[in-house]
């Protein structure tokens, strides 16, 4: 007769299982495994979600792995004909060419060949060479003279004497289309479009035009996590469409910091929560406080600190496209670990050394223009006594400028051509989901489920549509 003991032990060992068939990369094998301890129904609630994502966390890794051996030479060849395996073995060591074995098969990120010409010196050189029009952004072929933009709000703000100038009034129109057939017909579908946040002075004025389908829930404006939500039917064979149009303005902003008058905070109930961890991205690793310790060395000045941790991210963790941010365990641990990170992994990292050193610090995103261009983007607020809270960009980083109010501008300022969704990581919807999400961190792109379980990027696309209004006086 087993104990309770005993009972407890063998769920213990199952989970050990599962866990070190997933540390080997056998997927299909832990796969069976947590599906079949999901069937006992010995777990609680909680166990039970867990596994029932991390079922979903594997599939998701496998369809971002999915490019072969053949398809990463076959890319790099183009530009770096004399590749060696022994090229591909100190890559895939570095960590600039990612890669796993999934069920005994190497297999490498999608988009692990154009990232390692973001990542290894040598490449980005070789990249460079080859094309010297292009800068490596997380946006691409910007025509948009950024410094120009920069100049120009920090000299409005100082002849103003206030912090916002270069007002732009945008109108936006995105989609959600879901695939034929991705459901049942007559199943109904229900989705949520991100939408602008109003922030007084920052972005302001805006307006709905439009809905498809006229029926919504605007969530309301102080949600961190701001959606428009809606419902359609599907029907047999037909795409569904979904789609949002407004109006807004977006102002720059610029703060002229003074490193000598800033001081380090006295802890208040609004700002406890920006100085704390917030598992499972944002959490002070014993190697994070090692790398801070390095970083910051005998420094007490806050905004002085925010400026070691900004240029020391900016040198040492090169944008590359990312994993989706469901597949990742803890973001700012994978960006120490691997040396490179999107937007909202550099974000975040610098996001968590900056918590650790006592200085606030807050997720901000939503979508970039870069006329004619545009991108989802990532950045964030960071709080600096006796200025408040500020824009920060670790991602467009230390401007190449001898001008030291434009080289330093994203630790204090933001250009004009942002739109904010989102002030805050992994907030909760109005309506709520009531199925685990395709994007766990974000809302930029949006977000479709039905009573069937959540659709992943795979089963819809999305189109973001902008264009410049009249100039605001």
């Amino acid at each position: 007769m087993c104990s309770t003991g005993s009972i407890a032990d063998k769920g213990v060992l199952q989970k050990e299982k599962i866990s070190a068939l997933i540390e080997q990369g056998e997927y299909i094998a832990a796969t069976q495994s947590m599906q079949n301890l999901l069937k006992q129904n010995v777990l609680t609630s909680t166990e039970q979600d867990y596994y029932a994502f991390e079922i979903e966390r594997l599939d998701r890794v496998s369809k971002d792995f999915s490019a072969s051996k053949a398809d990463v030479i076959a890319y790099i060849q183009k530009y770096y004909p004399e590749l060696s395996e022994t090229d591909l073995d100190r890559w895939e060591a570095s960590k600039a060419l990612e890669s796993r074995v999934i069920n005994g098969n190497k297999r490498y990120f999608a988009r692990a060949a154009r990232n390692l010409f973001r990542i290894d010196a040598e490449m980005v050189s070789i990249w460079n060479d080859q094309h010297p029009e292009e800068e490596i952004t997380s946006g691409s072929g910007a025509r948009l003279d950024l410094n120009v933009h920069i100049a120009s709000i920090i000299q409005s703000t100082q002849e103003s004497n206030k912090i916002y100038a270069e007002p732009q009034h945008i109108s936006i129109k995105q989609s959600v289309v879901v695939d034929a057939d991705a459901v049942p017909s007559g199943e109904n579908l229900k989705c949520w479009i991100p939408y602008p946040r109003a922030i007084q002075n920052r972005q302001e004025d805006i307006r709905l035009i439009e809905s498809i389908p006229k029926s919504h829930i605007l969530a309301p404006e102080n949600v961190l996590q701001r959606t428009i939500y809606m419902e359609k039917l599907a029907v047999a064979g037909e795409a569904t469409l979904f789609s949002v149009e407004y109006q807004f303005t977006s102002h720059g902003i610029f703060h002229d910091i003074n490193p000598d008058l800033v001081t380090t905070p006295d802890s208040t109930a609004d700002l406890e929560p920006f100085l704390q961890e917030e598992a499972p991205h944002i959490v002070f690793s014993p190697a994070l406080r090692e790398l801070s310790e390095r970083i910051i060395g005998n420094e007490t000045n806050p905004y002085r600190k925010a400026q070691l941790l900004f240029q020391w991210i900016d040198e040492h963790t090169p944008w590359a496209s990312a994993r989706e941010y469901s597949t990742i365990r803890c973001i700012p641990q994978y960006a120490y670990e691997n040396g490179h990170g999107d937007c909202g992994i550099q974000t975040l990292f610098f996001i968590t050394l900056c918590r650790m050193n006592g200085i606030p610090a807050r997720w901000q995103s939503g979508w970039e223009l870069q006329p004619p261009d545009n991108s989802m983007h990532d950045w964030g607020m960071i709080y600096f006594e006796p200025y408040g809270w500020v824009p920060m960009d670790v991602t467009y980083g230390l401007r190449n400028n001898m001008d030291q109010q434009i080289k330093w501008f994203y630790l204090g300022g933001m250009d004009s051509y942002r739109i904010i969704f989102n002030d805050g990581i992994s907030q909760r919807f109005i309506p709520e989901k009531t199925h685990f999400r395709s994007e766990t961190i974000d809302s930029q792109r949006g977000e479709v489920e039905w009573s069937g379980g959540n659709l992943y990027f795979d089963k819809w696309d999305w189109k973001f549509e902008w264009k410049l209004l009249e100039k605001v006086k």
